[in-house]
């Protein structure tokens, strides 16, 4: 079961700091949000992975994925807990780059062109990194419709992947955290 107060206090007690930040985006902050604290946590993974179970409920996609590095654990939490839960998902990854050896994908996993999927994320801000790996995807023949992330730190998150067809959603705002 989700516990969307557990996932607050470790955000702040493990992945939130202050100082000054240069975002992925470009912007300047004086908070960093390091998901990778969470993601790679037995425990914080676990209940990431019921939340994003827990708000896809009957709306179940045949895969999840997102952009390497960043959503590959949350992607293996989800997948591991889908089964668990007696609803199994395949997951994907998606490279920054096409693969110069092998079969030189970009889109990794066991996976099939015209299967639905959903975008993982760790934080969206401006969402560039998530708009990229939503369009390897769908170049892929993935159809996505949707994206989740663990915290929206922006401020029109929603209009901009509505932009590209995809919901947003994500389980925490940077104002449950109480910074802005």
């Amino acid at each position: 079961m989700y516990d969307r107060q557990r996932l607050i206090e470790l955000v702040q007690r493990d992945a939130l700091q202050f100082g000054d930040f240069t975002l992925a985006s470009g912007k300047k902050a004086s908070y960093y949000l390091d998901c990778r604290k969470l993601t790679l946590d037995s425990e914080a993974a676990n209940v990431i992975a019921h939340g994003i179970l827990e708000h896809l409920g009957d709306n179940m996609p045949d895969a999840v994925g997102g952009m390497a590095i960043g959503a590959d654990p949350i992607t293996a939490a989800v997948i591991t807990c889908s089964w668990q839960q007696k609803k199994p998902l395949k997951g994907f990854i998606v490279r920054k780059e096409a693969k110069e050896h092998g079969t030189g994908q970009q889109v990794e996993g066991p996976i099939e062109s015209g299967q639905t999927a959903v975008m993982m994320e760790d934080v969206v801000t401006t969402g560039g990194s998530s708009l990229r790996a939503i369009e390897h995807a769908r170049k892929f023949g993935l159809v996505v419709d949707r994206i989740v992330a663990i915290v929206d730190r922006g401020d029109d998150s929603a209009a901009i992947f509505e932009k590209v067809g995809v919901q947003f959603h994500s389980l925490l705002h940077v104002s449950d955290l109480g910074v802005e």
